[in-house]
């Protein structure tokens, strides 16, 4: 069997109807899993993919934000298969009762799907690194970190880095905010102690340095044909080589 890393990045995984983008249904979600299962890939957290040797078919498959749906409906999935997770919190939403709310999710506030919005307490956070899954930082207030002023942008990694490591022990790796990044914040995420960092290039960039290691994201609109040309090897080739030129 030929080798390799596949890392995906999820955010929600409602049983609803719920269309944002970021929504990826539990059928669908189960659907992907079972067709990486079937293709030989084996499940590791986001650090063992980015640091661990290479052995095989391996996927990380890491969420972003917190989002209450996925310990309801993507753990069971995962856990079928033997696998774990790897969840990217944001810390100034895991007091409990909490909806994640910020710009682009706040206009489904006070609709029929804000029950989607519910975000995972610490405790249930503390469930999943029980199971075996890695908890990283997803900052802690989901900002635009190369938007920001450089003090905020350190505040927002070192912070929720600690906040993290004093309520559930340890925190190696973050996931950056919609993706975005420049060499100032990289360099920041290492001052502050991450060893591994999750990035969402566009276009796709080859494997490269431990600190903006890309992933490849599903989101609601990629039908069963989509998420297996993104998802594959070769096609993964092709879009890095097509990004590259």
């Amino acid at each position: 069997m030929s080798e390799d890393t596949l890392v995906l990045c999820y955010h929600a995984v409602p049983t609803s109807d719920w269309p944002d983008t970021t929504a990826v249904t539990a059928k669908r979600f189960a659907t992907q899993m079972a067709i990486l299962a079937r293709r030989g890939y084996r499940g590791v957290t986001f650090s063992e993919a980015v640091s661990g040797p290479p052995s095989g078919r391996r996927v990380a498959v890491t969420f972003d934000d917190g989002f209450h749906s996925v310990l309801d409906h993507a753990l069971p999935v995962l856990e079928r298969h033997g696998w774990p997770g790897t969840m990217f919190v944001v810390t100034d939403y895991g007091d409990g009762g909490r909806l994640i709310d910020w710009p682009s999710l706040d206009r489904w506030v006070g609709t029929r799907y804000e029950p989607e919005l519910r975000a995972l307490s610490w405790e249930e956070l503390g469930q999943l690194k029980a199971r075996g899954w890695e908890i990283g930082s997803h900052t802690c207030s989901h900002p635009r970190l190369p938007k920001i002023e450089p003090e905020r942008m350190r505040h927002e990694l070192a912070e929720s880095r600690r906040v993290c490591i004093e309520r559930l022990g340890s925190c190696e790796s973050i996931a950056y905010p919609y993706g975005d990044l420049n060499a100032a914040v990289v360099e920041a995420a290492g001052v502050a102690g991450y060893r591994t960092a999750a990035a969402l290039p566009k276009p796709l960039r080859p494997p490269g340095r431990e600190l903006e290691w890309p992933r490849v994201g599903v989101y609601h609109g990629d039908w069963l044909g989509r998420f297996m040309l993104k998802a594959l090897p070769l096609s993964r080739r092709v879009r890095t080589r097509a990004g590259a030129g």
